[in-house]
């Protein structure tokens, strides 16, 4: 097998192994799921630390949600939202969220990278259309990067926690919830 594609696999089976039993996951048993060598995990990967950072950067991609360029401010703010929530909420962003959290005093550099890779990336996009907004009379003036943050937060905030503790199911979060935020939201910058 080419080596790129036993790479593909070993981080395949690491995010499994690592979503399913966070860092504690062991060498061999990702070897294993993957039907690889140890040694060919430490080929391409020197330590585990290096492939959990890895599977880290990689898992912190997908949070990323992009603002589309939609005349109608609510109807894109509903379909940001409805996409996030949908992310955020979903088993693999809350099995991403319970593996990553407990190991950011392990890797602190690499939570800092991935923070202003992510969740601080669309916190900036976010700003910028929100700001966009403002100076086009659409939204009241204000600090739009805290705008950007208080949004956000209600989008996943008590949600978020309510699947972290398996007191939500996955499927409560839909397009619903997402645009009476989006209308809350509003209410509150409304011009």
């Amino acid at each position: 097998m080419l080596p790129a594609a036993n790479r593909e696999r070993v981080l395949r089976a690491a995010t499994t192994s690592f979503l399913a039993e966070g860092y504690g996951s062991s060498v061999d048993a990702i070897a294993r799921r993957a039907g690889v060598a140890k040694q060919t995990v430490y080929h391409h990967f020197r330590s585990k630390d290096l492939l959990f950072k890895e599977v880290a950067r990689e898992l912190a991609k997908g949070v990323l949600v992009e603002l589309e360029g939609e005349p109608d401010l609510r109807a894109s703010l509903v379909r940001f939202g409805f996409a996030y929530r949908r992310r955020i909420l979903s088993d693999e962003g809350v099995a991403t969220f319970r593996t990553l959290v407990p190991e950011i005093p392990r890797f602190r550099g690499l939570a800092r990278a991935m923070y202003a890779a992510s969740a601080g990336e669309t916190v900036r996009r976010l700003a910028a259309h929100l700001e966009s907004a403002m100076q086009a009379g659409r939204l009241r003036r204000d600090e739009p990067e805290f705008a950007a943050e208080l949004f956000l937060g209600m989008l996943t905030g008590q949600d978020r926690i309510k699947r972290l503790f398996c007191v939500m199911q996955k499927g409560e979060a839909d397009s619903r919830h997402a645009a009476r935020i989006v209308d809350c939201f509003l209410r509150a910058y409304s011009p």
